[in-house]
């Protein structure tokens, strides 16, 4: 009878010790994505001080950049379960520093073969009938920006390495570092300050090319200084693309790349659909989007730890930590979840007040369904952090293939058509779309959550043929893995 209180208080306290180990590398991947919104933002306003037709050629050009982005972040940040998985099971320094290596190959050659596009943006925004003028000037702001594509998807790609060591504070720094130095540089070379020239539009490109490069600079150099990490030798060339590394590496990302797309495209199509419904819902929706987006980077660094958790618990073939993994994880996203939705409820005119003058009376279309929609987004405040965590639980099990079915059928199958019927055909016309946004984000956390409980009944792993033999690897290498994690 003694011995089960003792078992629980155990289990309690490893519990508690995963929530504290999965927040302590949560917290500076969600800075750092932060950091990586604040540059965007940051572009943004600079384009806009020179002026409108700048800030439109700007976004118009990111519009076409976005997609090779998404798809990339998919592809190499796969890097981290794979790496955390590989540690947990006690390669060698080699076998992590190879699967590194793809993800630097995969970054390059998507680089390349969006270059390729990129080059033609000016006739490709022409052929889709924007104006000549814009186009023009969307073409010469891609011509400088796009080429800090590779030095960006190389620097997630090396964060999810460095985060697979529990190492997340170095990109973190970066991002802070490059947030400050993107600022300073926009403003210099837009305007032509500090004696330099004034390039315009052309410009912020180049600044951010050159914020892009330089945060990858700092994670090279850190890889250096860190003992823990120079060991690895992280970057060290030559870069050999290994076919078998190379292709799980794509098997994994590429799935997660078209996940995040479709999550983005249902956003980009809602406000498409905001846009033919006026403009004081397009105002309205654009500012709860920016809320809502803000608490969604909490999630997303809590399922970005998750995934090296459990990606480690994986690789060790340990369903007791991968269990516990996923429990900490989720049950912090859920935590924030309702503080956030708590809070969108409690204060939504204060939460608006930040981009509108809530008491001018111009603004009362906006202000009135701006606060409708934060209650929507309360809602779904639970169901999107949700999905972000398990998305992010099942990739630590090198699962994204069927997470990628279930985004397309919640996302497209389901909360597109709910959004458009409830928006164009009842009153309830923003509030409507935003419904299907929820119905859709709904759907996908309850199937993600069930593939994840599904799993758990099967004890996560498959039965291992060889256990003694794997045993005798993980024993054989177990200093090596220790010099480097511990």
């Amino acid at each position: 009878m003694s011995a089960a209180p003792d078992h629980t208080l155990t289990a309690r306290s490893l519990l508690v010790r995963e929530a504290g180990a999965t927040f302590t590398l949560a917290w500076p991947l969600i800075l750092a994505n932060l950091a990586v919104t604040v540059m965007t933002t940051t572009d943004y306003v600079m384009l806009g001080l020179l002026s409108p037709q700048a800030l439109a050629a700007g976004a118009l050009g990111f519009n076409l950049y976005q997609p090779a982005f998404v798809l990339g972040i998919g592809v190499v940040a796969a890097v981290s379960p794979i790496a955390a998985a590989k540690i947990g099971a006690g390669e060698s320094h080699e076998a992590i520093r190879r699967a590194a290596h793809q993800a630097f190959l995969s970054a390059l050659l998507i680089a390349a073969a969006a270059w390729a596009l990129l080059s033609q943006t000016t006739a490709i925004l022409t052929a889709i009938g924007e104006p000549r003028a814009l186009a023009v000037d969307a073409g010469r702001y891609m011509a400088a920006f796009q080429w800090g594509l590779a030095p960006s998807l190389m620097f997630i790609a090396a964060r999810a390495s460095f985060a697979a060591f529990e190492r997340p504070r170095a990109p973190l720094l970066a991002g802070l570092v490059a947030v400050v130095f993107n600022a300073l540089a926009n403003y210099a070379l837009i305007f032509g300050k500090f004696g330099l020239p004034a390039f315009g539009i052309v410009g912020s490109g180049l600044a951010t090319t050159l914020a892009q490069t330089l945060m990858l600079a700092l994670l090279v150099a850190f890889s250096l200084i860190d003992p823990r990490l120079r060991r690895l030798r992280l970057f060290a060339l030559p870069w050999r693309p290994v076919w078998t590394d190379f292709a799980a590496l794509w098997r994994l990302g590429l799935p997660i790349g078209l996940m995040i797309a479709a999550e983005i495209g249902i956003f980009v199509a809602a406000t498409l659909a905001m846009g033919l419904l006026g403009p004081a819902t397009l105002e309205a929706h654009t500012i709860a989007l920016q809320i809502a987006s803000l608490a969604f980077m909490v999630p997303l660094g809590l399922g970005q730890a998750a995934s090296v958790r459990i990606g480690r618990g994986y690789g060790a073939r340990d369903k007791d930590a991968i269990a516990r993994a996923g429990a900490a994880a989720f049950g912090l996203t859920l935590a924030f979840a309702l503080l956030s939705a708590t809070t969108m409820i409690a204060a939504p005119r204060l939460l608006v007040s930040l981009f509108l003058t809530v008491g001018a009376p111009e603004n009362a279309a906006a202000v009135g369904i701006a606060v409708a929609l934060l209650r929507i987004a309360a809602i779904f405040q639970v169901f999107d952090s949700s999905q972000a965590v398990l998305a992010n639980m099942l990739r630590g099990l090198h699962d994204s293939r069927w997470p990628l079915v279930i985004a397309l059928v919640g996302y497209w199958g389901i909360g597109a058509p709910v959004g458009v019927a409830l928006g164009f055909a009842t009153p309830l016309r923003g509030v409507g779309v935003w419904i299907g946004l929820a119905t859709g984000l709904a759907i996908v956390a309850l199937l993600l959550g069930a593939r994840w409980l599904g799993k758990a009944r099967r004890g996560f792993v498959a039965p291992q043929p060889h256990q003694g033999a794997t045993q005798a690897v993980i024993a054989e290498s177990a200093s090596e893995r220790s010099a480097i994690t511990s």
